[in-house]
């Protein structure tokens, strides 16, 4: 998942129709690494910001922001504060999770139920040996004591928490769903 591509039908003001489309290189640009958000009217590039963004476009703005596993927002906001999705490239990524999602919703909500019941069992399990790992270093354990984890995995099982984990936050991205607990923002990602 490199690149995203999302899309907005809009009128213009003079009651053509106008397609809006913001691309993102999620790994960053090759010349510098930053990760930036490109705006095209039509096929057009009228503007290229670093993430967060805000582009003004006809009757709103239109919000892009990632996260450490893919893109977390990505909407279409009016003056009023109505917030609208745009819609993913049916060939990026997130057009294809959008596909399944239309086209076999149960498969779709199995996977989102799988997803987040990984999420739930990876920070039931994981925080508290992370919170002990941490709690075991000298100056943090005189100043506020240490912490042992009721949770001891293998180094096998972490490994494979921490796949499983980041395939879990991988499809929730690709669905422009984002939580600070269970996404990593507390952790810094924000």
């Amino acid at each position: 998942m490199q690149r995203t591509l999302f899309h907005l039908r809009l009128t213009g003001e003079a009651g053509q129709p106008e397609t809006w489309s913001v691309d993102v290189r999620l790994w960053g640009d090759s010349d510098d690494g930053e990760v930036r958000a490109r705006l095209y009217r039509d096929g057009v590039h009228q503007a290229t910001s670093k993430l967060p963004a805000r582009f003004p476009v006809t009757g709103g703005a239109i919000e892009v922001d990632n996260s450490g596993y893919g893109l977390k927002r990505c909407h279409y906001v009016t003056p009023d504060g109505q917030e609208r999705q745009l819609t993913p490239d049916p060939a990026s990524a997130e057009g294809r999770r959008a596909r399944l999602d239309r086209d076999r919703p149960g498969v779709s909500r199995f996977v989102g139920a799988v997803t987040l019941l990984v999420l739930g069992v990876a920070l039931v399990l994981g925080v508290p040996q992370i919170i002990e790992q941490i709690t075991e270093i000298p100056p943090v354990a005189e100043h506020v004591g240490t912490f042992t984890s009721p949770f001891h995995l293998s180094g096998t099982a972490n490994v494979a928490l921490i796949v499983a984990t980041l395939l879990a936050s991988t499809e929730r991205a690709l669905r422009l769903r984002y939580s600070r607990v269970l996404d990593g923002g507390l952790f810094g990602d924000d």
